[in-house]
């Protein structure tokens, strides 16, 4: 069985208040193929377009991804997004964006990708996404779902449509107000799961993330880091980590997602270390493991109740 990604594979340039880069490879199916793979191996649905590097597929293969589900459309263009930050690195400008092969994206599923157990979606169009779902014979074990604020706005239907298919549901905070129509986190959730995922992450940047299940909570902080030097792909990233794990260990339960979140949130905090996935390709397993170690530390106190 296994584990199937579902996203973008693009071009991006990024301005931070801290430095600026060239055309360099992001995109959310990139960056949840290079952390995923840290746990599983993974099978890729994507497109790209002639210009999109050999090289780099050839590094993702190398890493136990199967790329038969990527398109090459040699005569296009890969997508390409440019954007640049504001100094608190949670708000950016989207300065550029060519959909190009991904205006008219229609994902095929090979049939060796039938075994799907754990399907991720990364941030797409949604009416894409669930093409996906319904081109598999059987239901995955767990189908999570990345979405953003673009998609509320221009295809709120189409979204609601494939959130009643999927099991887990990831937005960020003003994502899952906007969504909801509720500025309370807690009540946002509780309205987010009647529309049909089970579970709902709100990822709340450098100050962690939320997991909502029925009447439970679980609160998972950020590490806090002196210096974040690029946080495009963190959410993409914390995904990668989340839906490896869970695909590694076979175990949807509320508390092993506890510990997926965690994970996830470990990688991310590596991810936003330099621009794109270079951090991703060169972290090393004592480096997250003792990352994790620092997160456990974070949260870690004994109360006496009298």
């Amino acid at each position: 069985m296994s584990l199937v990604v579902v996203g973008s594979m693009a071009f991006d340039a990024i301005e931070t208040p801290f430095g600026k880069s060239d055309k360099i490879i992001g995109g959310a199916g990139t960056y949840i193929a290079w952390c995923a793979s840290n746990y599983t191996p993974v099978k890729q649905i994507s497109v790209v377009g002639g210009d999109f590097p050999q090289s780099e597929l050839d590094d993702l293969a190398a890493r136990n991804v199967n790329l038969e589900g990527v398109q090459i459309k040699k005569d296009e263009k890969t997508f390409f997004w440019s954007g640049r930050y504001h100094m608190d690195m949670n708000s950016r400008d989207t300065l550029d964006t060519q959909l190009n092969v991904l205006e008219n994206f229609q994902p095929v599923v090979p049939e060796s990708y039938q075994d799907c157990e754990f399907l991720m979606l990364g941030n797409l169009v949604p009416a894409v996404q669930r093409s996906v779902i319904e081109q598999l014979r059987t239901r995955p074990k767990l189908i999570v779902m990345d979405t953003m604020n673009f998609w509320m706005e221009i295809a709120m239907d189409e979204l609601k449509k494939t959130l009643a298919m999927v099991d887990v549901l990831m937005v960020n905070d003003s994502e899952a107000r906007q969504l909801s129509g509720d500025y309370s986190l807690v009540r946002a959730a509780a309205t987010i799961m009647k529309m049909g995922p089970k579970y709902v992450i709100i990822k709340k940047g450098e100050h962690g993330a939320l997991l909502f299940h029925a009447d439970k909570v679980f609160f998972a902080p950020a590490l806090p880091l002196e210096e974040v030097f690029d946080p495009t792909g963190a959410g993409d990233t914390f995904a990668g980590g989340f839906i490896g794990h869970l695909a590694k260990t076979k175990d949807i339960s509320f508390e092993n997602m506890k510990t997926a979140i965690i994970i996830g949130s470990a990688m991310a905090s590596f991810c936003v270390e330099k621009f794109g996935t270079q951090r991703l390709k060169e972290v090393t397993k004592q480096e997250v493991d003792q990352r994790l170690s620092e997160f456990v530390q974070l949260v870690n106190f004994d109360i006496t109740l009298n």
